[in-house]
C-alpha cells in the first residue's frame, strides 16, 4: 500500500485531475488523499461568514459561484455538459445549512468545520467519478466515519487508535484497490465534523498511512521538492534532496510550507518515508523525509508572515514565571492561538504569534487576568537555519528588528513587515 496526497493547487483545474489520472494510472494498491479544489476552503469561509452575520444571500452567492466552479471541471473532464447527482445532493447539503441553522456564537468553530468541509467532499467525489469513468474502479470513502479525532473544532488532533479499526474495515469492505479520501476531515465523539487545521490533508495521508503500513506517502506538489526558502520571496532558491524527520518537524513548526506540523509523527512511528514531488513530472526524484543521519548542508530561510507580538507584564510587577505561564498559555489554548516564538524577561514575557481571529478576545481576557498587553500587527518572523553574517546582514540589517534569538546554527528575527 502507498498513499498519496494532491493539494487543491493540483486539481483547480479538469487537466490537473487528468494529470492525477496519469501519475495514479499504474498503481494497484493506493490509498488517495484529495484536498478541495483550488481556492474553495477560501470560498467556503466566506459562506460560512456570511452564516455568522445573518447574510443568507452572500452565503448563497458564495454557494452558486462554487456551484459553477465545479460544474465547470465537470463539463470539461466529461467533454461534455454533465449533471453528477452525488455533486448536486453535496450542494443541495450545503444551501440547507448555509440557509437554515440557527447559528449561536458558541458554536462558531462547529458551523465552520461542517461548512468548509464541503471542499473536501466535492473534490473527491468528482475525482472518484471520474476515474472510474476512465477505468479505474476506486472505492470512495466517507473520512467522517473512518476518522476519529478528540472533542475540538477548526484545529483538532485525531484519535490514531480509535481510527484504525474503522479505516481498516472500511478497506477491508471494498471490493476495488484503489482508494479515493479526503483530507482534512474527521469526526468528534459526538458524530460532528471537525478539521485538522489549514494544509491539515497531509496530516490526514500521514495518519492513514500509519494506520494502514504503507511501504511510503507522497506529496505532490507545483515544486520540484523541498526548497531551502520560498522561491516567490527569496529567488536564489535551492532544491533540498533529503531531510531528517526532525528537521522537517522543526522547520514545519517555523512556518515553512512544505508540511503540516502535525504530519511527520505518525510516519516517524511507522519508518515510512515521505517523498515531496512534483505534480508535473512524476519520474522526477523530489525530496524524501526519513530517519537519515546526514545533515542538511545549505541554509534554510522561512518566512511567516501575519503575525501579531503580544508583550505582556504583570501590574504589580512580579516574576512572569510558573503560575503565570500556567495562566497565560492556558489563555493561548483556549482561544486557539498558535505561539511561534517565546522571548522573556523577570517580567515581562513576548508571544509571537498568528493572526487569527480570537485575537482581540484573547488580549482582552489577558488584561483582565491582571496583565499589561501591548499589541503590535503586521509582524514576520523570519528564521534562518544554517545562518551566516551574511545572510543576517542581507535579510535584517536596517530592518525594523524587534526580537532576535541566536543559537549556534539559527537566528530567528521578528520585524515590521516590509
Amino acid at each position: 500500500m502507498k498513499v498519496y496526497k494532491f493539494g487543491g493547487a493540483s486539481v483547480k483545474t479538469a487537466d490537473g485531475v487528468r494529470n492525477l489520472h496519469k501519475i495514479i494510472g499504474d498503481e494497484e494498491n493506493l490509498f488517495v488523499i484529495v484536498s478541495a479544489m483550488g481556492k474553495t476552503t477560501n470560498a467556503l469561509e466566506r459562506v460560512f461568514s456570511g452564516l455568522q452575520q445573518g447574510d443568507k444571500a452572500a452565503s448563497l452567492s458564495e454557494i452558486e459561484e462554487l456551484r459553477s466552479y465545479h460544474q465547470a471541471i465537470i463539463d470539461d473532464l466529461w467533454r461534455k455538459p454533465a449533471k453528477l447527482p452525488r455533486v448536486e445532493a453535496l450542494f443541495a447539503e450545503l444551501e440547507k445549512v448555509a440557509t437554515e441553522t440557527d447559528y449561536r456564537v458558541e458554536d462558531a468553530e462547529l458551523w465552520y468545520d461542517t461548512i468548509v468541509a464541503y471542499g473536501e467532499l466535492l473534490s473527491t467525489t468528482i475525482v472518484s467519478e471520474f476515474l472510474n469513468r476512465v477505468g479505474i474502479a476506486n472505492a470512495w470513502i466517507d473520512m467522517r466515519k473512518v476518522i476519529l479525532t478528540e472533542q475540538r473544532h477548526k484545529d483538532a488532533a485525531v484519535d490514531i487508535e480509535a481510527s484504525k479499526p474503522l479505516l481498516r474495515a472500511a478497506v477491508e469492505a471494498a471490493p476495488e484497490h484503489i482508494y479515493i479520501g479526503q483530507g482534512f476531515i474527521g469526526a468528534a465523539p459526538d458524530g460532528t465534523t471537525t478539521t485538522l487545521g489549514r494544509e491539515g490533508s497531509d496530516y490526514s495521508a500521514a495518519v492513514v498511512a500509519n494506520i494502514l503500513g504503507a511501504e511510503s506517502m507522497s506529496v505532490w506538489k507545483d515544486v520540484d521538492g523541498v526548497l531551502n526558502a520560498d522561491p516567490k520571496i527569496f529567488p536564489d532558491a535551492v532544491k533540498i534532496d533529503e531531510l531528517h524527520y526532525l528537521d522537517a518537524i522543526e522547520l514545519a513548526y517555523s512556518g515553512a510550507q512544505i508540511i503540516h506540523p502535525k504530519t511527520i509523527k505518525p510516519l516517524q512511528n511507522k519508518n515510512i518515508p515521505l517523498y515531496v514531488r512534483p505534480f508535473g513530472d512524476k519520474r522526477k526524484p523530489g525530496t524524501v523525509i526519513r530517519g537519515m543521519l546526514a545533515p542538511v548542508q545549505i541554509p534554510i530561510l522561512i518566512l511567516k508572515k501575519n503575525q501579531v507580538l503580544l508583550t505582556l507584564r504583570s501590574r504589580d510587577f512580579s516574576f512572569v514565571l510558573e503560575e503565570k505561564f500556567s495562566k497565560i498559555f492556558g489563555l493561548m489554548d483556549r482561544f486557539r492561538l498558535k505561539v511561534n516564538l517565546i522571548h522573556n524577561s523577570a517580567v515581562q514575557l513576548s508571544l509571537c504569534v498568528d493572526n487569527t481571529w480570537h485575537i482581540e478576545e484573547a488580549v482582552q481576557a489577558l488584561r483582565e487576568e491582571g496583565f499589561d498587553v501591548m499589541k503590535l500587527s503586521d509582524m514576520e518572523l523570519l528564521t534562518i537555519r544554517g545562518y551566516t553574517p551574511e545572510l543576517f546582514e542581507k535579510y535584517a540589517f536596517g530592518k525594523e528588528v524587534f526580537i532576535r534569538q541566536t543559537t549556534q546554527s539559527t537566528v530567528r528575527i521578528i520585524r515590521r513587515r516590509v
